[in-house]
């Protein structure tokens, strides 16, 4: 693959690319080719990881509906299994169920791989690996990487040995879970009398409402876009699309549904509409989350990524008597925290980005939409039988304020170590006005409550981009004013900030 860097298509913990021609300036660069390589270097790293000989390695292959994702998902599987290890045709699966097949008693995997670019166009795709210890990590990806840029194209007689239909047997995991969380045998219909409607963005979630909602006796006419197409032809499947929830919403009061339900592509995020029509997403669906979880937890700690509000603070410590942990942004950072505390004896059941990405502890720390939509039904059923919405698990939830986000460009190729400058002057100018400074595990976070301004600011350096973004959110418009003007003065100065924005 001498015509470019194989290094290119990594994106933190995954790889990621242009699989497909048909967007200006895009060139492909996530070729069949790639995939055998990095199919090879896989079985390699599991050699060194596992102490396994190919021959005792069975990689499962997943994918989604993307128009690409058939040809490279048999191109992984050439290069594994010219490797000499087997290969297992999952066909279309979620980026969970490909965890779970590690798991799960009648797969076993020893690895699998989902084909996947989550909620990005047509035109991209990706890969997701996984073993028993969970989703690799950014160091995996980077060796796996580094050795497929130096291995040579291989072929195989059959890229599979087998198939297996692993979303019905995932799908029948999750009934059975309805089932035992609302005391109900598995052949009756415990959610006789709901009304659900799912969207599923022409994604992988339609199996959703046909394996699991129809056969426990929900009423899903409501439900749209169910049908598998790579091309994505209504909306994106992302929960935080604005044009997605808001289909979504229309569907759900269209229909008069108790609930709707929306996820990305491959399924391993989430959003939620109540029957009024009111979006469920950001903090609200951590802290619908959290009020599930709060009985069987009491006292614990819920995990955040860094940029969830003050009013979610004040609900999870104040209203369910839990602790509120706001880490730092990326799924993978909020999910490696909810388990090292677990680890080091602190109880925590959740953790949550406000992107809708979600964990829990007593479901591998696997962020998986389908099995936080299981809960949610579950609670939705509960609270039916007792004549109840399942809205007033959050009645106490302050309503949202006024928000935005600044995006400052930094004009420097060190830009790493000049927005940790500004970040250690930021901070050092907010403790100098005698701000409130809580604890933050990425960049400075201000609290604002008094008479001239109620809310918040954070600062922070972007993971891999030339960017600060500065979150801002007043619980008026006026504060949210006063809060920008505050924040002109505290990043006045830096020359290689561009901070223009602020004044658009």
């Amino acid at each position: 693959m001498a015509e470019y860097n194989l290094m290119k298509l990594q994106n933190g913990s995954d790889i990621r690319g242009v699989a497909a021609e048909g967007v200006k300036d895009e060139p492909v660069n996530l070729t069949e080719e790639a995939c055998n390589l990095i199919g090879q270097a896989f079985v390699l790293w599991l050699e060194e990881k596992t102490g396994r000989k190919p021959s005792d390695i069975t990689v499962g292959i997943g994918r989604d509906a993307r128009i690409t994702g058939k040809k490279l998902a048999c191109a992984l599987a050439q290069g594994i299994a010219a490797s000499g290890a087997r290969t297992v045709d999952c066909g279309l699966s979620t980026t969970p169920a490909q965890f779970m097949s590690i798991v799960f008693e009648q797969t076993r995997f020893t690895a699998s791989v989902m084909v996947t670019a989550s909620h990005l166009p047509f035109n991209r795709n990706g890969l997701k690996f996984f073993t028993a210890d969970g989703g690799l990590e950014h160091g995996d990806i980077e060796e796996i990487l580094k050795s497929a840029q130096t291995l040579k194209i291989k072929a195989a007689g059959n890229p599979f040995n087998s198939e297996f239909d692993l979303l019905s047997l995932y799908a029948e995991h999750l009934k059975k879970q309805i089932c035992l969380e609302l005391g109900a045998a598995v052949d009756t219909k415990p959610l006789a009398g709901l009304k659900i409607a799912v969207d599923a963005g022409n994604g992988d979630a339609g199996f959703f409402v046909e394996k699991i909602l129809i056969p426990l006796g929900a009423d899903t006419s409501g439900s749209q876009f169910l049908e598998p197409d790579g091309m994505f032809p209504n909306h994106i499947p992302n929960p935080e699309n604005k044009q997605a929830m808001q289909s979504v919403q229309r569907a759900t009061v269209e229909s008069s549904s108790d609930l709707g339900l929306i996820f990305d592509t491959d399924v391993d995020r989430m959003s939620a509409v109540f029957s009024s029509g009111e979006e469920v997403s950001r903090d609200a669906i951590i802290a619908l989350f959290a009020a599930i979880l709060a009985p069987d937890f009491p006292g614990s700690t819920i995990v955040t990524d860094s940029v969830t509000s003050d009013r979610l603070t004040f609900f999870l410590e104040k209203k369910l008597g839990l602790r509120h942990l706001r880490y730092m942004r990326g799924y993978k950072n909020v999910i490696d925290k909810c388990r090292s505390l677990n680890e080091a004896g602190t109880v925590c059941p959740l953790a949550m980005e406000t992107s809708g990405h979600g964990a829990l502890r007593d479901n591998y720390y696997l962020d998986d939409g389908a099995f936080l939509a299981v809960k949610l039904i579950a609670a939705l059923a509960k609270a039916s039988r007792k004549k109840q919405r399942i809205e007033e698990l959050i009645a106490e939830l302050p309503p949202a304020g006024t928000e935005a986000e600044y995006r400052f460009k930094i004009k420097t190729e060190n830009f790493r170590e000049y927005g940790n400058k500004v970040l250690a002057e930021f901070q050092r100018r907010a403790d100098e006005m005698h701000l409130d400074l809580p604890e933050s595990y990425e960049g400075v976070r201000i609290s604002f409550h008094d008479e001239k301004a109620e809310g918040w600011l954070l600062l922070r350096l972007s993971l891999h981009d030339p960017v600060m973004p500065l979150n801002i959110e007043g619980k008026t418009p006026a504060d949210k004013a006063a809060i920008v003007s505050a924040a002109k003065t505290l990043v006045s100065g830096f020359e290689l900030l561009d901070t223009s924005v602020l004044d658009s």
